[in-house]
């Protein structure tokens, strides 16, 4: 009997869909899918750590492209020879790579050039963005983003502190990240 046909989606933040990446996978008999919302900068994340948990020797795990899995060379390669290393086969659907860890030293090539390009083509966008910004501030058209919190929800978390409430109830009473409290209340010890 072989293994599990384990999918893996992400998505950079809570407010971006996932439907292209159902989509690509949704034809595919999966056992079990591990949906990340959050920047893929790193390999810390929750349900990449579950995934990685889950799946076992004789398993393929099925990710809708390189970029999704990995947003730079060193992680990619990093995450896809570990799961090898374990027995688990690697599929990537849009760039029709799968790495099975017996690979050839063209397979190995390929995952590196095709993994620097996605790193690559990460950098180009967000050197674009950049500049963009910049340009939209020189000409007063980018004012940043929108405060999240009203001027009535600001003084009651400034009154809660001055109480004595544990700031991290507060942000989660008020559905915000503790972060975000402390950037709104930094002058309230």
């Amino acid at each position: 009997m072989g293994g599990q046909r384990v999918g893996y989606i992400r998505v950079s933040s809570n407010d971006q869909n996932t439907e292209r990446q159902d989509k690509q996978l949704a034809g595919l008999k999966l056992h079990r899918t591990f949906t990340d919302k959050v920047s893929g900068k790193d390999t810390t994340r929750p349900a990449l750590a579950e995934m990685l948990k889950y799946a076992r020797t004789g398993d393929t795990v099925i990710v809708h492209s390189m970029d999704r899995l990995a947003r730079n060379l060193d992680d990619l390669r990093k995450i896809v020879q570990g799961l090898n290393g374990q027995g688990i086969v690697v599929q990537f659907i849009k760039e029709n790579l799968t790495f099975t860890g017996d690979d050839s030293p063209m397979s190995n090539l390929l995952l590196s050039v095709m993994g620097a390009f996605a790193e690559f083509e990460r950098a180009l966008i967000k050197e674009r963005q950049m500049e963009g910004i910049a340009i939209a501030k020189a000409a007063g058209a980018f004012k940043g983003r929108k405060r999240s919190m009203t001027d009535s929800q600001i003084a009651e978390m400034k009154q809660r502190i001055a109480n004595g409430d544990k700031k991290a109830q507060i942000a989660r009473d008020m559905g915000i990240s503790r972060q975000t409290l402390y950037q709104y209340t930094e002058s309230v010890k």
